[in-house]
């Protein structure tokens, strides 16, 4: 007989969603709702991948931590994640910052959003806490890192993917052994660390962690009694760990989880407007990094219930086509042309127009013989009839957001203020 396999390590898990920050690199586009509830792929947010993920794993305990401008956020999980069965030993609670500790103290740091809980998620027995922060994309099996959490004996295991040196002072940057054990954890240097024989790539802290349920308890109580504490994982919990305990990095490469054949490891900030687009406009390459067709490790969302997408008009000048596009449910592309755009739900893009290179949230509705280019559009805006953007770089940055790389960001607010 062959050996039982054990059982599943995220069974015994909850995942920790940090979900609370604004996204201000985003702009204005985080003027309204936080940054894991920015839409994302044509129908998701972008929180759902790391709520996905959970669920593809085996976890069937979440809890989500919230606080800057909420409400979106909070009636998406509502309406999305809300399949959880308590009788199945399943929970989803949305722990909003609330001063359960004083009434003068919301989330004053990540640590600090799970040290505020400690209470309520004591109360499902967890044997692990996996932290996660809500507002990266990426799909990652984290029963393989639980697996190393355990087989390791570390205190906390950290996910972390190699990145471009001059593109990781934004994050936390490791240097390890050569057994993977982290000697020195920096939060957002100046000047990263390369890896050992790689000196053009440094090692960045996802933001991942795992943590036994115990010990992460007595860290966050030493840590909430420290006056010179900032109360934050990056800053505090985890340099103090690697200081005087035993931290292990885990490589994003190894749960990666990747579509059939292809080797690439897809992990993603979208953390200002030029990462947002070209994250959104890679989706429609012919064969994207990341693979939103695949049934093996969906990505859960909520699904407004929408008619097909439609296409009108077949004239010269006046057609309904889209090349090189993604067109979501309850759009209507009637005598307008696209091409290499992703439209989110109940989009209309009247006759006449074109598109191009765009991100558009849902019920946009696009004028009659508009021409945009380069554009990420808010929901819910009127394009006026006739508007062009993407052909005047001047012009744009006149009117609306433009980025160093030429995006123009368009809101409702931007387009009034052109009519006062």
């Amino acid at each position: 007989m062959s050996a039982a396999r054990p059982e599943p390590l995220a069974r015994q898990a909850l995942a920790f969603v940090l979900a609370g920050g604004r996204g201000s690199r985003l702009l204005e586009l985080t003027d309204r709702r936080a940054k894991p509830a920015v839409y994302f792929g044509g129908k998701s947010r972008i929180i759902d991948f790391a709520l996905s993920n959970a669920v593809n794993s085996g976890i069937r305990r979440i809890a989500v931590a919230t606080q800057y401008k909420a409400h979106s956020l909070i009636r998406h999980l509502q309406m999305g994640w809300n399949f959880f069965r308590p009788e199945r030993n399943e929970s989803f609670d949305i722990l909003p910052a609330s001063q359960r500790v004083s009434e003068n103290m919301w989330y004053v740091g990540t640590a600090d959003a799970i040290y505020q809980n400690i209470d309520i998620i004591e109360s499902h027995n967890a044997r692990f806490i996996v932290v996660l922060a809500g507002d990266h994309i990426y799909k990652m099996d984290y029963e393989v890192m639980l697996r190393q959490h355990v087989d390791s004996g570390a205190d906390v295991t950290v996910g972390c993917l190699e990145m471009p040196r001059a593109e990781s002072s934004g994050f936390g940057i490791m240097h390890v052994d050569e057994n993977g054990w982290i000697q020195q954890f920096l939060e957002k240097p100046k000047d990263p660390p390369p890896m050992p024989g790689k000196p053009d790539v440094s090692l960045a802290s996802m933001g991942i962690y795992v943590f036994d349920t115990k010990f992460l308890f007595d860290q966050l109580k030493r840590d909430a009694e420290d006056t010179n504490s900032s109360h934050d994982f990056g800053k505090d919990i985890i340099p103090y760990i690697v200081k005087n305990g035993r931290a292990i990095a885990h490589q994003f490469s190894t749960s990666c989880v990747r579509s059939g054949s292809d080797p690439r490891a897809y992990w993603r900030d979208a953390g200002t407007v030029d990462a947002y687009w070209a994250a959104n406009i890679d989706l429609t390459d012919v064969v994207p990094e990341l693979d939103l067709f695949d049934r093996a490790w969906p990505i859960w969302s909520y699904a407004e219930i929408t008619p097909p997408a439609k296409f009108v008009h077949d004239e010269e000048s006046r057609r309904g086509q889209a090349v090189s596009s993604l067109v979501s449910g309850g759009c209507i592309i009637s005598g307008a042309s696209l091409r290499r755009s992703l439209l989110f739900t109940g989009v209309r893009v009247n006759s006449y127009a074109t598109v191009e290179n765009a991100v558009i949230m849902p019920y946009v509705n696009v004028g009659r013989g508009a021409r945009l280019k380069n554009v990420v559009i808010d929901r819910g805006v009127e394009i006026p009839e006739g508007l062009v953007v993407g052909e005047d770089p001047e012009l744009d940055a006149k009117r609306f957001r433009t980025t160093e790389q030429g995006i123009s960001l368009i809101t409702q607010t931007m387009l009034d203020r052109l009519n006062t």
